[in-house]
């Protein structure tokens, strides 16, 4: 199996490509967020210095996030799904260097491309239970509440995100790709990055993404 680095604008679906990966092949999902999280939760050394720099409103530099990775990669020992990293050229090629000092080069770089369009619908459709965390879409028929406004599992009334509107929305959309596309170039010259056309069918999406890994 390979391991996977996903790169997706906003409501790609790169959550439910990794629910996948994970459930079907047991991946270890590595999200930066959750890294950052879980360290500042140990009280290490390390985690204070993250939680002091957050606390003062600034960000995490890189090498900071490559030592945090290289801890979690040498930590594992199964295959692994990098989400959120790399998100600048700059940290592309950090990244490239750790994957040579670990000796990882059986990696595949998936890019889910979806039509903006889509991906709007998504956005502005999508509701949370704050009680479970069950997702939900009201303008997809197979992503609906059964009970308008409320969890099917939980009956809470369901949450949406203050970002979730048109014009939030175009900025992080139209931000993430210009950003993405010197990543993309500098893994398509390596002939790593394999892209997927995203629609809402799930069973297509399923196999795609077990003919990448698997091939």
């Amino acid at each position: 199996m390979k391991n996977v680095i996903f790169l997706a604008p906003p409501a790609a679906g790169k959550g439910t490509c990794s629910d996948i990966l994970k459930n079907k092949y047991n991946y270890e999902h590595i999200s930066t967020g959750a890294i950052l999280r879980s360290e500042i939760a140990s009280q290490s050394s390390l985690g204070n210095e993250i939680k002091s720099i957050i606390e003062k409103g600034n960000l995490v530099d890189d090498n900071l996030m490559i030592k945090l990775i290289e801890n979690k990669l040498t930590s594992i020992n199964k295959n692994f799904i990098l989400d959120g990293f790399p998100r600048t050229i700059t940290q592309a090629y950090s990244l490239d260097n750790l994957f040579k000092e670990l000796n990882i080069n059986n990696y595949v770089v998936i890019y889910l491309n979806i039509d903006k369009s889509l991906a709007l619908k998504r956005t502005l459709g999508r509701m949370t239970c704050p009680k479970c965390g069950k997702s939900y879409n009201i303008y997809f028929d197979e992503f609906k509440p059964i009970n308008d406004g409320y969890c099917d599992i939980c009956n809470e009334e369901l949450s949406k995100r203050s970002d979730d509107n048109e014009e939030s929305f175009n900025n992080r959309f139209d931000t993430y790709i210009n950003s993405t596309l010197p990543i993309l170039k500098f893994y398509e010259e390596k002939n790593k990055v394999i892209k997927i056309d995203v629609d809402n069918n799930f069973e297509f999406l399923s196999s795609k993404l077990k003919e990448i890994v698997s091939d």
